[in-house]
């Protein structure tokens, strides 16, 4: 995990936040690695094994997300905003 600040200058909420937050970005980037795999792979049962593991890679991230939006009030306000809504992307933010 990279670390900006020295380890002992942080409270133990700032390292967990980012623990979470870099095990989404590893999580994020299993995903792509899978979507490679299922692209570059000629043989149907790989293909599904490799889909099936990427698959669980989204539940993965779909938990770290949700854990950093019950402990980001931030976070949570931006996703209540965007997340499942009808309007245009370019509508929604600032």
């Amino acid at each position: 995990m990279p670390m900006y600040e020295t380890e002992n200058s942080l409270d133990e909420k700032t390292k967990d936040m980012s623990r979470a937050r870099q095990s989404l970005i590893e999580e994020m980037q299993a995903i792509m690695f899978y979507d490679e795999r299922l692209d570059a792979s000629k043989d149907p049962v790989l293909k599904e094994v490799i889909k099936h593991n990427r698959d669980d890679e989204k539940e993965h991230f779909s938990l770290l997300l949700e854990y950093l939006r019950r402990n980001d009030p931030e976070l949570d306000r931006e996703l209540k905003e965007i997340l499942f809504s009808k309007k245009e992307l370019k509508e929604l933010g600032d």
